[in-house]
């Protein structure tokens, strides 16, 4: 028989924690965003000719985009995670969505067609990110 002061804390064999889609969602923003925040880093020489952005906004971009990676890392691995922390993520990644949109509709980096294209898409993946985390978020 169990006693009443852990009887919140034992979970059934199985059983789905009621934040695991929100800490799939974080995990894989980690994931893609420190992946192309180091990618912006380590081949900004590459990318600058390819995607047609300027070495002096990747290496900006890079630098923030690891750093961000590893501070939802951190809200990820909270044993409760901040609903404000994770407000504050979605938010900053609708804004990096619209943002992306924006730039490519009044061509403010000059980029390639290439490069229009691959910030389009990685406002799409942010976007979509942002609308999991909102999700499991909402089943806390």
């Amino acid at each position: 028989m169990m006693s009443s002061q852990n009887a919140g804390t034992v979970t059934a064999a199985g059983a789905t924690r009621s934040d695991s889609l929100l800490r799939f969602a974080l995990l894989a923003d980690v994931a893609l965003t420190g992946a192309n925040g180091i990618g912006y880093l380590v081949l900004a020489t590459v990318l600058d000719s390819f995607l047609g952005v300027h070495l002096s906004v990747q290496y900006p971009v890079g630098v923030f985009l690891t750093v961000y990676a590893l501070w939802v890392l951190v809200v990820s691995r909270q044993e409760n995670i901040s609903r404000g922390s994770v407000a504050v993520i979605i938010t900053l990644n609708m804004a990096w969505a619209v943002a992306s949109i924006a730039t490519v509709a009044v061509d403010a980096l000059s980029a390639t067609g290439i490069g229009n294209g691959w910030i389009v898409f990685q406002g799409l993946v942010v976007a979509a990110m942002g609308a999991l985390q909102y999700v499991g978020l909402r089943r806390l």
